[in-house]
């Protein structure tokens, strides 16, 4: 007598639900699903215990034909594909025909429909064979009570009944994400939680992730070939310790792909620290056919066809938009977010025009302000110099973003005025990212600019160091260091870039040799190359306590504006915050 045996259809069901329905919030993800696939403009959802005990989702969507009401609950059955060219071109939520089917095989599921066609609703129950009459006006009415009654065991699996909510709260925010148009409802044990109506994606997606993203929120919309990337990335001043507040959609469908978020992560590693996690929104859009859904049945996972080609595409959409200089993005108001996904028509942002009083001579000495610190300028001609008039505070409206400088704090911030009200800098960190993104952009050019020492600079070294400078002077030829051992214990510095000429020497060949100690020369110039050059930068920006005139302040305010990733260090800091006038007003009460 054989010993293989075909399984029964019933225990196949919860075989397969053990992943699809992990737990409620899974149950109720497929549940909207099919409510968006029928062309529902409005979703209810009800939950009792978590949705342990209840989960009610009613829609008005396109509704179920009496005699498809059976094969609802059957196996394989869908209405969504019916080739392997539709599994190959999936453009719906579900197509599997396995969701309903699992989820009654664990939990009492009932299902009232009205479709267009029948003067009234019909109702099947998943423990009845036969189809009913029942009162509805539209639409379908899915509940799933008492899950896992029948499977104590994986009952027990579940954690509380605010935590399973937080979870069916969270598949819901998802999907209102992606479809603004559509209104939702959510109520807990009968009480309300959310009410969304239907809206636009910025009204949306203030209601959902809140107005404290919007602020540090830079709109995205990148198109190349049949890739489009859109949607909403947080500058790193509003990074996270976890990533919750990271949303990615794949042609409307909620994933999580290691590919994606490794993209995503790269294109905020130049300017993140290491251990907070960006925020965004993001909507990537591309031919069916090129991405494969069918990889889990949960469907969180997908897999391209071109892997690399995406990437990439990520990549740089999103590093471009980070970089974008303080000028080019504009005034608060310029920067708004006003991304409306694909779907929807389409608002365009308007670019701000930035207009600076300046003469030949100012713009002259601004890009040379901080160039060479050995030749200051003297405190006679710091406030007007002869032949550039004083910059004062403007209120005009095509007044730069940051305004013009005012005053220096105990030698660490600039107080500057703009239009919107008062603009606090960190010289330090402003001057570090300046540097930085000059250090990279010289490199990626060639050889960068050095400038020589009129007398070699003799510097007590280890013997490690002698070592170091003696076994890569290619490396640090490469980054415009001319160094060489002057003795046993010295090394003679004798050139060195000249974007770092007027930083502090003796702390810069440290460092350098430091990190060239830890690392392999071919690594230093490849993948560890900008945390080098970050170390570089720190080492040359302008310090802490050191007295800065007006002109040198404004030069260094104009530099930020036109400089990429301006608005934060290379340790991810911000180094500029703005307090506008009604900040400052609440501060003093006024108008109370």
């Amino acid at each position: 007598m054989g010993i293989i045996k075909p399984l029964p259809d019933l225990l196949i069901s919860q075989i397969a639900a053990g992943e699809v329905v992990e737990r409620p919030a899974s149950v109720l993800k497929e549940l909207l699903e099919n409510c968006l696939d029928a062309g529902a403009t409005r979703i209810d959802v009800q939950l009792e215990e978590g949705g342990v005990r209840l989960i009610r989702v009613a829609d008005d969507g396109g509704g179920i034909a009496p005699d498809d009401l059976p094969l609802a609950l059957a196996r394989h059955a869908t209405s969504k594909i019916a080739s392997l060219d539709d599994l190959e071109r999936v453009g719906s939520y579900g197509f599997r025909g396995e969701a309903l089917a699992s989820i009654a095989s664990v939990a009492r599921v009932t299902i009232s429909s009205r479709h267009p066609s029948q003067a009234h609703a019909f109702r099947l129950r998943s423990d009845a064979d036969s189809v009913e009459p029942a009162a509805l006006a539209g639409g379908t009415v899915i509940e799933v009570a008492d899950l896992y009654f029948n499977t104590p065991a994986r009952r027990k699996f579940l954690k509380t009944e605010a935590t399973e909510f937080a979870h069916c709260d969270e598949v819901l925010r998802r999907m209102a994400l992606a479809r603004p148009d559509v209104a939702f409802s959510l109520s807990h044990n009968k009480a309300a939680k959310r009410r969304l109506a239907s809206a636009d994606f910025p009204h949306r997606a203030r209601e959902i992730i809140g107005e404290d993203f919007f602020p540090q929120a830079r709109p995205l919309d990148a198109v190349a070939g049949p890739l489009r990337l859109s949607g909403l990335a947080a500058l790193p001043a509003y990074s996270r310790a976890g990533r919750d507040e990271q949303y990615f959609f794949v042609n409307g469908r909620f994933v999580r792909d290691k590919l994606l978020t490794h993209a995503a992560r790269q294109a905020w590693a130049d300017i993140l620290h290491g251990a907070r996690h960006p925020a965004y929104v993001l909507f990537l859009e591309l031919d069916p056919a090129g991405v494969d859904v069918n990889v889990h049945p949960a469907k969180t996972e997908v897999r391209f066809r071109d892997a690399r080609g995406i990437h990439q595409f990520i990549f740089h959409a999103l590093q471009r938009t980070l970089a974008t200089p303080l000028a080019a993005a504009g005034s608060e108001e310029a920067a708004a977010p006003r991304f409306v996904p694909a779907a929807y028509p389409q608002a365009h942002q308007g670019s701000l025009g930035v207009g600076e009083p300046a003469t030949r001579a100012y713009l002259e000495f601004a890009r040379a302000a901080f160039a060479d610190d050995a030749n200051p300028v003297s405190p006679a001609t710091k406030g007007s110099p002869s032949g550039a008039p004083t910059i004062t505070p403007t209120e005009d409206a095509a007044a730069p973003l940051l305004g013009y400088a005012i005053a220096q704090l105990h030698g660490v911030y600039i107080l500057a005025q703009n239009a919107a009200g008062l603009v606090l800098v960190d010289m330090h960190a402003a001057h570090e990212r300046i540097l930085y993104e000059k250090l990279k952009t010289g490199l990626d050019a060639g050889p960068p600019a050095t400038q020589a020492l009129l007398v070699p600079l003799l510097l007590a070294a280890s013997a490690t160091e002698l070592a170091i400078v003696e076994e890569q002077g290619e490396t640090l030829a490469a980054l415009g260091f001319d160094m060489a051992a002057a003795g046993p214990r010295e090394i003679a510095v004798r050139r060195l870039p000249a974007l770092l000429a007027g930083g502090n020497v003796n702390e810069l060949v440290r460092s350098l040799l430091r990190d060239l100690a830890e690392h392999p020369a071919s690594r230093v110039i490849e993948a560890r190359r900008n945390e080098l050059l970050a170390t570089m930068a720190c080492h040359g920006a302008v310090r802490a306590h050191r007295t800065l005139g007006q002109m040198e302040m404004n030069a260094l305010l104009r530099q930020m504006e036109a400089t990429e990733r301006a608005d934060q260090c290379n340790h991810g800091r911000p180094t500029w915050v703005q307090l506008s006038m009604a900040e400052l007003d609440r501060l003093f009460m006024r108008g109370r």
